[in-house]
């Protein structure tokens, strides 16, 4: 076939394909490799020009590596570097070196093996992040804490993309000398891309952003990409390492979300091409040679990934269950191990043989994998044992609530979080004595506070169980002080099936989760940025001499009225504020000489529903909430509140 029919009838296997994966819950990565293995040389044979789809592919992993970088800019990185930089560079290392050692000991070269162990260490976060929200459990402890170390993979494995390359020019000789150029490479080609995105990239972005163009915006992500990877290739590294250094340095920019929304088209597409040229690499009939080898490997795999996570994060201070279910989470093989492989097929550094045996047990994994996500709680349990609120604590183990002690509180206030904002709450309950529980998913903390006599236990508190062990039938009050809203929902929800009549208060960033908490079960909720701006407010009026009283009005009239005037604000640009492009605002209509509403009352005005008048500005003076009998008159300023597209419903009335 001619290579558009080739490419058509590639396009069109995984259109079927990928569909019929999602909608059995399949990830659609495995969906390409499948297309690719059908439709490959050592299947149907359809697709001859391999060698072209390869060279096109490879700017999947291109782009991938640019995301990523975009999303772990040197800050993030140093501020993770207390528990998940550790937790998940350790796990890489660690599983590399493990797999490294079984490798060479079984007979593979110490270069194959050493491919194998990077490919092995790696796990997927699509499948991970999937199956966790599926079941619910991705704000629980192990689900929060297996899903920052599987993304923290993508980064602590970029040296990989130096190192393998560097085997394939060692295998003959010696590693130092090769491997030591590499680094040197390396080094040099962070040191002009990090120049570049310092003095070049941020006014380059920033003078493309000005001319409101999206096709330019899109050309200038497509050539810095490519530049940086071709960049990386002229000094003999891999093109993905390239956009990963260009990805981070433009991730410290404000330019960060655009660019990752840009791009998102090109690599999704180019990616699911990289697991087409993927699977093509898979015979069928050399596997059912190797088949019993390639079990082996996916055991081990998993075995080995489950005992070095357990013994990582229970030594970084979780406790065994927690550390358990993270290890099982994080159990499975990843995509990224694919691109690894793809580098050590191209550089010789591995063979196709064991190529083969690789590739396999890692599908094989990812097979297994979403099972032990799915059923982590029972093995869990039936390897250490039933978990029991009421059993004693482990000696240095954070302490849990126990149903026991349930019914020595009474009308008392239950603290969901213990960070800064709960121990603020708590610190002044103590002091007007009234009775408080707090519960919290930090071991260290707990442990620390409960050694301090604060009434602080270890649990979850969207588990019912754990709620009624801390005596939520008898509350006075709950809290919600942690900055989750999908969790805040989840305990809202138990409270409220329980106990509707229970008060529950709820902290949130800001007004967008609002009117959804409201509607969940909340009493009261509070957005922490304008309740600071509330406070901003009273102090500026004490200082200007305006009675407490007054204040103390002001601020009550703001707060009936769900912060409207906090939140009726004007807005920039939204082509340069595409985050908040929804969000209502204030916006100023003129009413021209010759306007049909001209003389009609301002309560008659055709408005629209989510639209409200919140000022007048007439003959240059601005009356706030106008009077509903006042005619309009021509050049009248109307400020209007509602958001962008109401908004522009309600001028185009007013103007017609």
């Amino acid at each position: 076939m001619t290579p558009l029919l080739e490419l058509l009838a590639l396009l069109a296997a995984a259109v079927a394909v990928v569909a019929l994966f999602q909608r059995s819950g399949i990830p659609a990565s495995l969906g390409y490799l499948a297309v690719g293995a059908l439709l490959g040389p050592y299947v149907a044979g359809l697709i001859s020009h391999t060698e072209t789809i390869r060279l096109v592919a490879e700017f999947g992993i291109v782009f991938l590596l640019f995301t990523i970088g975009l999303n772990f800019s040197l800050p993030q990185i140093y501020a993770l570097r207390h528990t998940v930089f550790w937790l998940g560079t350790g796990q890489v290392v660690l599983t590399t070196a493990l797999v490294t050692l079984a490798g060479w000991a079984l007979g593979l070269p110490w270069a194959a093996a050493f491919v194998v162990g990077a490919v092995f260490a790696q796990s997927s976060t699509t499948i991970i992040a999937r199956q966790l929200s599926d079941q619910g459990e991705e704000h629980s402890r192990h689900g929060r804490l297996g899903l920052a170390m599987s993304v923290f993979q993508d980064v602590t494995a970029v040296p990989f993309l130096i190192i393998i390359p560097a085997l394939g020019l060692a295998a003959a000789g010696s590693l130092a000398e090769p491997l030591g150029w590499a680094l040197v490479k390396a080094l040099l080609a962070f040191a002009l891309v990090y120049l570049a995105g310092r003095w070049l990239l941020r006014p380059l972005f920033h003078a493309i952003a000005v001319r409101r163009s999206t096709e330019l915006f899109t050309l200038t992500v497509l050539l810095v990409t490519l530049a940086s990877a071709a960049i990386t290739d002229s000094l003999g590294l891999s093109l993905a390492f390239g956009a990963f250094l260009a990805g981070m340095m433009l991730g410290e920019t404000e330019f960060r979300h655009q660019i990752e929304s840009t791009i998102r088209p090109f690599r999704d597409v180019l990616l699911g091409l990289f697991f087409v040229s993927i699977g093509m690499l898979i015979n069928p009939a050399a596997l059912l040679a190797v088949w019993h080898w390639a079990l082996l490997g996916a055991l081990g795999l998993l075995g080995a990934k489950v005992l070095l996570v357990t013994l990582l994060v229970r030594a970084a201070g979780f406790e065994p269950r927690t550390a358990l279910r993270t290890a099982l989470v994080l159990a499975l093989g990843g995509e990224f191990g694919f691109a690894l492989l793809a580098l050590g097929l191209a550089g010789g550094s591995i063979d196709s043989h064991t190529a083969q045996i690789a590739l396999a047990a890692v599908l094989l994994s990812m097979m297994i994998g979403p099972f032990l996500i799915r059923y982590s709680l029972p093995l869990s349990e039936a390897l250490l044992g039933r978990a029991t609120p009421g059993a004693p604590n482990a000696p240095g183990s954070a302490p849990h609530p126990e149903p026991a002690a349930a019914n020595a509180w009474n009308q008392h206030v239950i603290l969901c979080g213990y960070g800064r904002i709960g121990q603020s709450v708590a610190n002044f309950l103590e002091r007007e004595r009234i009775a408080h529980v707090a519960l919290d998913l930090d071991p260290t903390l707990v442990r620390e506070a409960h050694a301090a006599g604060e009434p602080v236990f270890y649990g979850d508190a969207t588990d019912p169980a754990v709620l009624e062990a801390v005596g939520l039938a008898r509350a006075r009050l709950l809290i919600i002080s942690y900055e989750d809203p999908a969790a805040a929902l989840k305990v809202l929800q138990q409270v409220r099936a329980q106990h509707p009549d229970l008060p529950v208060m709820v902290r949130t960033r800001d007004e967008t989760h609002v009117e959804a908490l409201r509607q969940a079960g909340a009493t009261e909720v509070v957005p922490e940025t304008l309740e600071a701006a509330m406070m901003m407010v009273a102090h500026a009026l004490a200082l200007l001499q305006v009675p407490t009283a007054r204040v103390l009005r002001r601020l009550r009239e703001a707060r009936s009225d769900r912060y409207r005037l906090l939140r009726e604000l004007f807005q920039g640009d939204p082509a340069l504020e595409t985050a908040a492009a929804a969000v209502p605002r204030l916006h100023s209509v003129t009413v021209p000489a010759g306007c049909a509403a001209l003389g009609c009352r301002l309560g008659q005005l055709e408005l629209g529903a989510g639209v409200e008048l919140s000022a007048l500005l007439r003959h240059g003076q601005r009356i706030l909430d106008p009077a509903t009998e006042l005619l309009l008159q021509a050049d009248d300023v109307l400020v209007l509140f509602g958001s962008p597209e109401a908004l522009a419903q309600a001028e185009q009335r007013l103007l017609s």
